[in-house]
């Protein structure tokens, strides 16, 4: 396989602050020795590496550091990573609107980029001319343009607007528009950036599948930069992940996927109540996922833990729970009664935990719908919804395996509950 890509050493400085050295002459040497000489600019300085969340002593920071990798023709490539990571720098100098500060990059083939709303078209001229503006850029001729141009606008869904200027766009237009043109006319590698999130959810699917197609229909490289790990995981077989301008892990999409999120900062959402109530009620509700930072893998074990406070002993008592995803559609109700599994029997607080050996959802984001009660018809003590917020990613290539029962997207194994007076 050949290889169109090409980084190496590649590391990119910003100054903050004021851009120029403060006098001419400086500019003017910097310059000559740059540009001219082809050596090292003399007024390079060692920066501090680019964490957001500590205030540094310098006036430079190294958006990227000693980048090296390679792309092969119809690869698929995902690179992932945390805001201010170093993506979108490295997209960049990939499409050539920056340059690097030091190192190299080798690319054989037309590029097109998509990185930001309003990417390479001028908001005064209507859908039509951008659409041959941009295919001049490329190099296309406008027979050529004008063959695909049918196919753009109705992949875009603007033909009722295509001969309005692009300035009247919503930015889900802009940008459907801005990755029809991408997409269609035919560069040998397509960039994409995190921008497609802008777009709604029917159109994503079509640009993944789009995607999909140029790369193993027609042998064109991609590179996709996103946040969302079901569109990395569903388009790349291989992908990056940077972290404070580095790469810290390159290889296989799961592995890296994992890698993510054992890396990013615990954000748990674990509800609690503090100030505690006259009555029986619910202290705390925490997930054990399968990956850190609330993601859970499809198919792995996961365990939801509840602790209850009875401030005086009850009998009959009732818990249950669901699994609720983002349209508030229920996919799993797990119960427990004080008449099969004694609990809240004597004062104080218990830990209710069930744990299921082998949890299958499908894709998404999804909330516990917890209730606590008397047996079935008596008083309610407390009800909380859509808490405990969690993700669930899966692997490409795990889909196969899972038979999803119809209209639920879900396909749940037996639930175990473990009971223990903690207080």
């Amino acid at each position: 396989m050949e290889t169109v890509i090409k980084v190496e050493n590649l590391s990119k400085q910003y100054r903050l602050g004021n851009v120029g050295l403060g006098s001419l002459g400086a500019d003017v040497n910097r310059w000559w020795h740059t540009r001219i000489l082809g050596n090292e600019d003399p007024y390079l300085k060692i920066g501090e590496e680019n964490d957001r969340e500590v205030a540094g002593t310098s006036g430079y920071v190294w958006a990227l550091q000693d980048i090296n990798f390679d792309v092969q023709q119809g690869e698929v490539l995902g690179i992932i990573g945390r805001n201010g990571a170093g993506k979108s720098t490295l997209l960049k100098i990939l499409s050539r609107t920056t340059g690097p500060t030091t190192g190299s990059i080798k690319i054989k083939g037309r590029v097109a980029s998509l990185l930001e709303v309003g990417t390479g078209f001028h908001p005064e001229l209507t859908g039509r001319e951008n659409i041959f503006l941009n295919g001049a850029i490329l190099g296309m001729t406008k027979q050529e343009i004008r063959s695909k141009f049918d196919e753009i606008v109705a992949f875009a869904g603007v033909e009722r607007y295509v001969d309005t200027p692009v300035k009247r766009y919503s930015s889900g237009m802009y940008v459907r528009l801005a990755f029809a043109v991408a997409a269609h006319l035919d560069p040998e590698i397509l960039i994409v950036d995190e921008v497609l999130a802008v777009g709604d959810v029917e159109f994503q699917k079509k640009a993944i599948g789009k995607m999909k197609e140029v790369s193993e229909g027609q042998g064109r490289t991609v590179l996709f930069v996103s946040h969302n790990m079901e569109a990395i995981s569903k388009l790349t077989k291989n992908s990056l992940l940077l972290d404070k301008g580095r790469i810290i892990f390159n290889g296989k999409t799961p592995d890296v996927v994992r890698e993510y999120f054992n890396t990013e900062k615990d954000s748990s959402l674990t509800y609690e109540n503090t100030e505690g109530k006259d009555i029986p009620y619910i202290k705390k509700v925490e997930l054990e996922t399968s990956l850190p930072n609330n993601v859970h893998l499809c198919g792995e074990e996961m365990k939801v833990n509840i602790d209850i406070c009875t401030p005086y002993p009850i009998n009959g008592a009732c818990f249950s729970f669901q699994i609720v995803d983002s349209r508030e559609r229920s996919f799993t109700h797990c119960w427990i009664f004080d008449s099969d599994r004694p609990f809240c029997r004597d004062k104080g607080t218990y830990r209710l935990s069930c744990c299921f050996p082998a949890l299958k959802l499908y894709m998404g984001n999804y909330y516990l719908r917890c209730h606590f009660s008397e047996p079935p018809g008596g008083a309610v003590f407390e009800r909380l919804e859509n808490i405990c917020p969690f993700q669930v990613v899966m692997y490409e290539a795990e889909r196969t395996h899972f038979k999803w029962q119809p209209d639920t997207c879900a396909y749940l194994e037996d639930s175990f509950w473990d009971i223990k007076k903690i207080n």
